[in-house]
C-alpha cells in the first residue's frame, strides 16, 4: 500500500492560468510559495494543477498573494521539448481540495473582495461550490 498525500499552506505566486477545453473540463495552474520555519530561509515553491469545479473557484477568487490551503498528491509531468528535443520534467501537486484562507482584508489589499456586495464582493457560502 502506498500513500501519496501533500498538504500545504502558502501564498499564490501568481494569478492562476486557466484553460477551458471543448469537453467542458477546466484546469488552473499556478505556483505557491510556502515559507520555512526560519525567516532567513527562502520559501519553497510548488507548481499546482487544479481541475474541475475547484479550478473554476481558483479562476474566480485566487489572485497573486492569496493565502491558500491545499490537499493533493505529488506527480511528475514529463514531455519532450519541441525546440531542443530534450526530455523535460517538473514536479507538480495535483490539488484535490482547495481552501481559500485569507481574510476579507487580505483580499481587499490584493484588489479582490469588499463587503459592499457589488463587483469584487466576498462570495457567500452558497456561491462557493465546495
Amino acid at each position: 500500500m502506498g500513500v501519496n498525500s501533500v498538504t500545504l499552506v502558502g501564498r499564490a505566486g501568481r494569478d492562476p492560468e486557466v484553460r477551458y477545453f471543448e469537453s467542458g473540463s477546466v484546469v488552473a495552474n499556478l505556483t505557491m510559495a510556502v515559507n520555512r520555519r526560519s525567516r532567513d530561509d527562502e520559501p519553497d515553491w510548488f507548481n499546482l494543477e487544479i481541475w474541475g469545479k475547484q479550478a473554476q473557484v481558483a479562476a474566480d477568487y485566487v489572485k497573486k498573494g492569496s493565502l491558500l490551503g491545499i490537499i493533493g498528491s505529488f506527480k511528475v509531468d514529463s514531455w519532450t521539448d519541441r525546440n531542443s528535443g530534450e526530455e523535460r520534467s517538473k514536479p507538480v501537486v495535483r490539488v484535490d481540495r482547495l481552501e481559500l484562507l485569507g481574510s476579507k482584508r487580505d483580499a481587499e489589499a490584493a484588489g479582490g473582495f469588499n463587503a459592499g456586495g457589488g463587483p469584487g464582493s466576498s462570495p457567500s457560502d452558497e456561491e462557493v461550490p465546495f
